[in-house]
């Protein structure tokens, strides 16, 4: 499995799955990259792959992988503070009590902070020194649309991975896999990846730009069964695997629910709420 679910950057993946054969893993990673360009999704990953109890590292198999995958794993702490534009003093107070307390069940823990622009510079500071002297089953996810927003010398002591801006029109990461979930045609596959973009506390922008990426998919993948012969090509795959799972009937009401839930977004819906009742109406649809 790898890197897969991580759109492009062939790079990035063919330069950590070297690094994973040889059991080369660091404990620091800086993710760079533009809005859409995939650094969350990879950060998931990576977490997966230093806690994966399995051989292909992230197998996304083994139950430490599914686990971080939906969001749920102890030893996995994302950071980030949704209605602040910086991370509160509780907040890093608790992460420098968390991280001298051991693992729960992995090896190692993982903190993923989901926005570096979210540490001035006292933060980085206090996370320079856990960095320095810390324990060594702690390792650090940093992500962030600019380098720039972290210290020198916080950046010179993290494994760079700069991912690339995605292609015009692309299908955001989350969307594609929320299509495949619906394209196997169950509620379980469907819930258990709600239940992980839920538990990332995605704002309801984010949130509305991962169902309107799936609402585009699965209109395509309604042409498709219609005869239309060619893909667009910034879902294709995507379309092609919904329009393959799905009969008629099952693909007009997900298209409806896709298209009435992303619109939902704009109100002033917490996301846990949007993603329930998606979740009660696929399941009324089956």
């Amino acid at each position: 499995m790898g890197f897969d679910g991580l759109l492009g950057n062939e790079h990035i993946k063919r330069n950590l799955a070297a690094s994973l054969e040889k059991g080369h893993i660091s404990h620091f990673y800086l993710i760079s990259g533009p809005e859409g360009s995939g650094k969350h999704t990879l950060a998931r990953l990576l977490a997966a792959a230093i806690l994966c109890q399995g051989e292909d590292k992230p197998c996304l198999r083994c139950r430490a992988c599914r686990k971080v995958m939906e969001g749920i794993h102890p030893d996995v702490t994302e950071v980030r503070d949704a209605d602040r534009k910086e991370l509160s003093v509780d907040a890093i107070r608790a992460l420098r009590q968390d991280v001298y307390i051991q693992p729960n069940e992995a090896a190692r823990k993982v903190y993923i902070i989901a926005d570096s622009r979210q540490l001035n510079e006292r933060d980085q500071n206090v996370l320079l020194k856990i960095v320095e002297e810390g324990p060594p089953y702690a390792a650090f996810i940093f992500c962030t649309d600019s380098p720039a927003a972290l210290l020198e010398t916080v950046r010179s002591r993290c494994v760079l991975l700069k991912c690339d801006a995605p292609a015009p029109d692309a299908l955001p990461p989350e969307a594609e896999q929320l299509c495949r979930a619906f394209a196997r045609g169950k509620l379980l596959p469907v819930t258990t990846y709600l239940v992980s973009l839920e538990n990332r506390r995605l704002k309801r922008e984010e949130l509305r730009d991962v169902l309107r990426g799936a609402w585009c998919a699965a209109a395509e993948a309604l042409l498709l069964q219609m005869g239309k012969a060619v893909p667009d090509p910034a879902c294709g795959e995507t379309a092609q695997a919904l329009a393959g799972g799905l009969d008629r009937r099952r693909l007009y009401g997900l298209t409806a629910l896709l298209e009435k839930y992303s619109g939902e977004c704009v109100y002033n819906v917490g996301a846990g709420h949007v993603l329930g009742a998606l979740a009660v109406e696929w399941e009324e649809l089956l």
